[in-house]
């Protein structure tokens, strides 16, 4: 009788572990997003060189015109186990497949995570950086507006290829933490979104690797609070690039000499502090952020051409306040959003190129300094304000600083850059 029991007892365990072993696949769900935008200023009709100085800071959407319909996103998120400590997800978007420059850039997340033992994890693959708050812990699903702050767009919102590792300890009833430690490659620019392999240019390979460390908690349920850090350095091997020929030519226009290029080590660095609220009637988030600009802006400052990087320790910063208070289906939402290119106010030139640098096409007594404002206010309407995942039509209207678009001929002053935005969203 005891070995008979013994033997059901062992065939069910293992049964168990073998139905543990069987791989899944599963659908996490679908984002489907579609705007309408209208420009109220017709600058970006009448002339288009208008935001020459602007734009080559600002982190205007592409998809902003005058006005214009589009297709904002169309994601596809998958997900699996392939043991009972190893499992994936991938993240896809077709409508983002027009970028000839990255082929691969359909392909959004592709994850393998290995669980060893409960509360620690490493994930292998292409993902977002453990930084900005909202580009990498709050679902696209789950934004307040029709886009992401400029902190979280700019320098947040980017995959990279690399390896994360996290440890979480603790009860989100009372307090949890979250230890994240991650080793990327790194890219040039960010131009491509991140989703590269090792960068390299005029064949002297890349010798750096980013590094990122971020702190995150939530407590009492209703609070998450957190700090972070992101450092990396130029794509160029110092063992054998050879300064000034594999450089653009611009970066030694302004009198920048190769050996303090090289000194420098075109370092760049984002690390910032961020904390979020949030009950049945009232949402609230604040972010800060800072660092070097460092390769993100690879083109230092050219006498032919509209202002781009200035200097080469030249810093940002940038903040962001936003809240909504929700009665039930409806959604009243508010967020003040700054983002400062040159915060040092550092240059080359004799003079201040975003005021009176007449040759670079700025007219003296306009200051097109890049310091950018958003202040948008909005309404939300959820279909269906039960579900976590939601689906919802945002109406928002946003006031962009007056430095967005230079005046162009016949016009005095600094220009703004205005809009309204209806998005319509369905989630699944």
């Amino acid at each position: 009788m005891k070995i008979t029991r013994i033997a059901g007892i062992a065939a069910l365990l293992t049964a168990g572990f073998a139905q543990a072993q069987t791989p899944t696949i599963k659908m996490d769900g679908v984002l489907l997003e579609f705007w309408a935008t209208q420009m109220l200023d017709n600058n970006l009709r009448n002339d288009a060189t208008a935001t020459a100085g602007a734009a080559k800071y600002y982190g205007l959407d592409s998809r902003f015109q005058e006005n214009n319909l589009a297709v904002k996103r169309a994601e596809l998120y998958l997900s699996g186990t392939i043991t009972d400590t190893l499992s994936w997800n991938m993240l896809f978007d077709p409508n983002n497949s027009n970028t000839t420059a990255a082929p691969n850039n359909v392909l959004h997340d592709a994850i393998i995570t290995w669980a060893p033992v409960k509360g620690f994890n490493v994930k292998a693959g292409q993902f977002k950086m453990p930084t900005t708050y909202e580009a990498t812990i709050v679902s696209a699903r789950d934004i307040l507006f029709f886009e992401r702050n400029q902190i979280n767009r700019v320098f947040g919102d980017k995959r990279d290829r690399g390896i994360w590792g996290s440890y979480t300890y603790g009860d989100a009833k009372a307090f949890q933490g979250k230890i994240n430690l991650a080793i990327s490659n790194g890219t040039t620019d960010d131009g491509s979104g991140g989703k590269n392999n090792e960068n390299t240019v005029a064949g002297s390979g890349n010798a750096q690797k980013d590094y990122t460390f971020r702190f995150e908690s939530t407590f009492l349920s209703q609070h998450k609070a957190g700090a972070y850090y992101r450092e990396g350095v130029t794509n160029l091997k110092d063992s054998t690039a050879t300064y000034g020929t594999t450089l653009p030519a611009a970066w030694t226009a302004a009198g920048v000499t190769a050996q303090q290029i090289k000194d420098n080590k075109d370092k760049t660095t984002l690390q910032g502090v961020y904390y979020a609220f949030k009950n049945d009637s009232w949402q609230f988030t604040a972010e800060y952020a800072t660092g070097l600009l460092g390769r993100r802006f690879p083109t230092l400052f050219a006498a032919a051409a509209a202002p781009l990087r200035e200097h080469l320790d030249q810093k940002f910063t940038g903040y962001v306040v936003e809240g909504a208070y929700k009665m039930g289906n409806h959604w009243f939402t508010g967020r003040y959003d700054m983002l400062n290119y040159n915060s040092g106010d550092k240059w080359y030139t004799a003079t201040n190129p975003y005021k009176t640098n007449t040759t670079t096409g700025v007219p003296t007594g306009n200051d097109l300094s890049p310091k950018y404002t958003e202040i948008t206010v909005g309404y939300n309407y959820l279909f269906d304000y039960t579900k976590q995942v939601r689906s919802n039509l945002k109406l928002d209207y946003v006031v962009r600083s007056s430095n967005f678009l230079a005046p162009r001929l016949g016009q005095t002053g600094e220009q703004g850059g205005n809009s309204i935005v209806a998005s319509l969203s369905a989630s699944f």
